[in-house]
């Protein structure tokens, strides 16, 4: 059984800091590369940034550059989104994806998806 579990969500202040984490199973997790993604209310699901199955590529949107990184553990089968200088902006349920063949900022192109972990972010 495929899952994708984030963990690590919750309120932080502005400027603040969080680690989000996403524990996959049930499938070869090291051959699939991995994203983040995020929806804030009545938006769509945005791109956030993805990682190549062997951790040796990563991509952010412009956005988040310089405050987010993204990185993964294949020993661990754990993605992770180490989120600093949080701004009120980045407020939305962020989810973690997987992909067997691309590492793209479109949501169609990912196989498995995991039920979110709600990030608020208040001034």
């Amino acid at each position: 059984q495929v899952q994708l579990v984030e963990s690590g969500g919750g309120l932080v202040q502005a400027g603040g800091s969080l680690r989000l984490s996403c524990a996959a199973s049930g499938f070869i997790v090291r051959s699939y590369n991995l994203a983040w993604f995020r929806q804030a209310p009545g938006k769509p699901r945005n791109f956030v940034g993805a990682i190549t199955s062997n951790g040796g590529s990563t991509s952010l949107v412009d956005s988040v550059k310089g405050r987010f990184a993204i990185s993964r553990d294949n020993a661990q089968n754990t993605l992770y989104l180490e989120m600093n200088s949080l701004k009120v902006d980045d407020t939305a349920v962020y989810y973690c994806a997987a992909s067997r063949y691309s590492i793209s900022s479109s949501p169609m192109d990912y196989n498995y998806w995991g039920q979110g972990t709600p990030v608020t972010v208040s001034s």
